[in-house]
């Protein structure tokens, strides 16, 4: 079953021999990013860690900071109660495509995927363990809550990760919004930079849905309901990154994931819900029209990110578990925690891009690309140009608009193997037939273009030319020792 606090899944990475335990204290500036920079980039992605003394300014924080808790293979499956993250990718494939029943075998496999489908649809709670503690900065504290040494946004353990960054700020923030036309929720993830104890920055890219949701409170004068969670089941964090489709409901999408319904609860001081399990709530508005500078930061890129007016979050409320147990991340330069995030959702959502593309056999983000820069994906060739087709394809899907370079291989190479890919893109191309550019929006953190959000992707064809695609030379065969032989060495050296 799901986890029923952040807490519990740490608590189960300890028990499995995933989580090292810091005990000595460590400063929330710098000090744990060198900490937790130097495990991630350990093989295989090292150990979580639990900072048991995180301090702030000297001063020992109230609540522990976790760390890397989904940063390897193995860790980002328990974080899905899952043996390997496949297995979501076949039970995706299964409902893509699921079919009127034909046989009483064909009706209850299909009722075996209704039940996880059942639990993917929330439940209404009055209260939760996320409202053990109760703040509220209107001067109006609930009655009957603990609302005694209660936190601002400066008690908590947020990290000051890189020496030049503009401050602290919210690694990993569930944000929760809602279009008021529609009434529709969205839950993203937007870094949120810390300005004093009672505001921060809201850092959505022109291209999120929760710029989209603002523009709409903007353009009808009203002040934006916003709610940040923090911890929880890490399912939570998970669906906040995953690459939905526009539209899908990521609360939805965490209740079929975990295989229980997410149990919602309303906020104290906005008309918003968030789920009941979550270890922080941090409620408020953001300001039609109010910007503040935001940065520079350390990001995913690997570089400093310039500083940009971005949307300013007010706090109105503050709730938390009594012993809240504070998430974190870092992001720099590869290979770190957000790669296995990252693998696990494309592995998850593949059979969504197969079923628009059924010629896709696989698709891979190496590490070196930071997501958005490199796309491996191979294909099983039938006809001239099929390559460009796909690339212009997966351009045009969602986030995938922001890959700066596709690469196009055939089904029988492992684009999981960078050497073999860029083997098959030095062998198998003529740099001018075998290339192509576009212009197309790219990812605010992206300080490559001469323009901020526009710039121009690239895409090779490293399949097997055809005679239509301009190459009349015989295609050579690759090099491939006879199966017998190898067999024969395989048992004489066992």
């Amino acid at each position: 079953m799901a986890y029923s606090s952040f807490s519990e899944f740490v608590a189960a990475l300890d028990q499995a021999g995933e989580l090292r335990r810091i005990t000595v204290p460590v400063a929330t500036e710098l000090e744990i990013t060198e900490v937790a920079d130097r495990e991630m980039k350990s093989p295989g992605g090292g150990k979580a860690l639990l900072f048991e003394k995180p301090t702030i300014g000297g001063v020992a924080s109230s609540f522990p900071l976790a760390i890397n808790t989904m940063g390897s293979r193995r860790r980002m499956a328990m974080a899905l109660k899952v043996d390997a993250i496949d297995e979501l990718a076949q039970q995706m494939q299964l409902i893509l495509k699921a079919k009127p029943p034909t046989s009483m075998k064909s009706a209850w496999k299909l009722a075996m995927q209704g039940l996880d489908l059942l639990h993917a649809k929330p439940k209404h709670v009055r209260s939760g363990p996320c409202k053990e503690v109760i703040h509220r900065f209107d001067g109006d504290p609930s009655a009957g809550t603990a609302a005694s040494a209660l936190p601002t946004l400066l008690d908590l353990p947020i990290l000051k990760c890189w020496p030049q960054d503009g401050g602290r700020f919210v690694t990993l923030p569930n944000v929760h919004t809602r279009d008021p036309d529609t009434g529709e929720r969205n839950l993203g993830m937007y870094r949120m930079q810390i300005y004093d104890d009672r505001t921060a920055g809201m850092h959505w890219q022109v291209h999120k849905v929760g710029a989209r949701h603002g523009r709409r409170y903007y353009e009808r004068g009203e002040k934006m309901p916003v709610a940040v969670t923090l911890g929880g089941d890490p399912a939570y964090t998970f669906a906040a990154t995953a690459p939905l489709p526009d539209g899908l409901d990521e609360i939805l999408f965490a209740g079929f994931i975990r295989k229980k319904s997410v149990e919602l609860v309303k906020c104290e001081t906005v008309d918003l819900e968030v789920p009941a399990d979550v270890d922080f709530v941090l409620e408020g508005y953001v300001q039609p029209g109010e910007l503040r500078p935001e940065g520079p930061f350390g990001d995913h890129t690997g570089f400093y990110t310039p500083v940009d007016d971005y949307p300013v979050f007010h706090i109105t409320a503050i709730t938390h578990r009594r012993n809240a147990m504070y998430p974190a991340t870092i992001v720099g330069i590869p290979p770190m925690e957000d790669f296995y995030m990252g693998t696990a959702s494309v592995r998850i959502f593949l059979p969504v891009f197969q079923m628009n593309f059924p010629e896709i056999v696989d698709l891979a983000l190496p590490a070196e690309g930071v997501f958005h820069n490199l796309v491996f994906v191979s294909i099983r060739k039938q006809y001239p140009w099929q390559a460009y087709k796909i690339m212009h394809g997966l351009w045009g899907m969602g986030q995938m608009m922001f890959s700066k370079y596709i690469v196009v291989v055939d089904d029988d190479c492992d684009v999981h193997n960078t050497s073999e890919v860029l083997f098959r893109l030095c062998a198998n191309t003529d740099p001018q037939r075998d290339s192509t550019f576009i212009k197309n929006p790219c990812d605010a953190l992206d300080h490559a273009p001469s323009v901020a959000c526009i710039g121009t992707h690239m895409g090779f064809d490293a399949t097997r030319k055809l005679p239509a695609e301009g190459h009349n030379r015989p295609w050579p065969e690759l090099l491939k020792m006879d199966p017998a032989v190898k067999a024969k060495v395989d048992a004489l050296f066992r």
